[in-house]
């Protein structure tokens, strides 16, 4: 059987305007790089761009040719879908203002919307972080700084379910991985403060899977950012429904291509929708 889709239209009144959005926003992994992942997203955009806000490019996209770069990036746009450059060129950040003006250059010649700057492992001053922030957004990109909070992973439960009471080996602690999550806050703020646009929340171990979810350092930091400010990676899907239960449908999410249906309706259930309102009333099957 053959099935005939209209994705259901967004009104004002509803928690997810229209794009472009400024909360509940839904930016998704390119697929894997090969020769047809361009007919992929070429699938993503023409059923499902409606619920689809932005496109970051990752995993070695600075290798990609410039003409498969600069036709992804014409198609995203003709979708209304923001282009962010992921890790793109991220080594260029590393020798200087120079450098970094010229990568705005060709961010800009490529088509780029947006430029993300891993402000937790790249090796540069914070001082010079900012500045970088003050030149990409003169520039007329955004930006979007990159945070991957550490913490002891003692801490985190050990999975599986197991008797009540039952003693289980404590992990040891390693005192080298453990980050203030006050500081890391307080770094951010000073990047929103410079023009930064969002903060972007790497999955690693906060929120990577949902039975090891770190609830507390989630809350705090979108207790001190808020929730428009702020990004998480759901690298699954019960990470994302963990996200919008807690959160509403509100909440930012960078998820794979493959899962932004199943985001999509639950963040209409949370809102009392079902499937079918998000397909729309002209769903059916042939």
């Amino acid at each position: 059987m053959a099935a005939s889709l209209r994705w259901k239209s967004f009104f004002e009144e509803e928690d997810r305007p229209e794009k472009p959005r400024i909360y509940g926003v839904t930016e998704i992994r390119s697929p894997q790089y090969s020769l047809f992942s361009q007919n992929v997203l070429e699938d993503v955009f023409e059923t499902m761009g409606q619920f689809v806000d932005g496109l970051k490019f990752s995993g070695g996209s600075h290798s990609l040719p410039e003409s498969y770069i600069r036709k992804v990036n014409d198609m995203a746009h003709r979708h209304n879908v923001y282009i962010s450059t992921g890790d793109w060129g991220e080594h260029q950040l590393r020798k200087g203002p120079s450098a970094l003006k010229h990568y705005i250059e060709e961010c800009k010649r490529l088509g780029f919307d947006t430029i993300e700057l891993d402000a937790g492992s790249l090796e540069i001053p914070e001082e010079a972080l900012l500045r970088y922030v003050h030149m990409i957004k003169s520039a007329g990109l955004k930006v979007k700084p990159q945070f991957a909070v550490k913490f002891d992973k003692c801490d985190i439960s050990l999975p599986g379910s197991r008797a009540y009471g039952a003693y289980t080996v404590p992990r040891p602690r390693s005192y080298d991985y453990v980050e203030d999550v006050d500081l890391l806050i307080r770094k951010a703020e000073r990047f929103l403060e410079a023009g930064a646009d969002m903060i972007m929340i790497d999955a690693e171990d906060v929120c990577k899977r949902a039975e090891s979810l770190r609830a507390d350092i989630i809350a705090k930091i979108i207790g001190r950012l808020g929730v428009e400010k702020t990004m998480f990676e759901a690298a699954d899907a019960r990470t994302a429904d963990w996200f919008i239960s807690q959160y509403g449908p509100k909440v930012n999410l960078f998820v794979n291509h493959s899962q932004v249906v199943d985001l999509e309706c639950l963040r209409g259930r949370k809102v009392g929708k079902n499937h079918m309102s998000v397909l729309g009333s002209s769903f059916r099957l042939l």
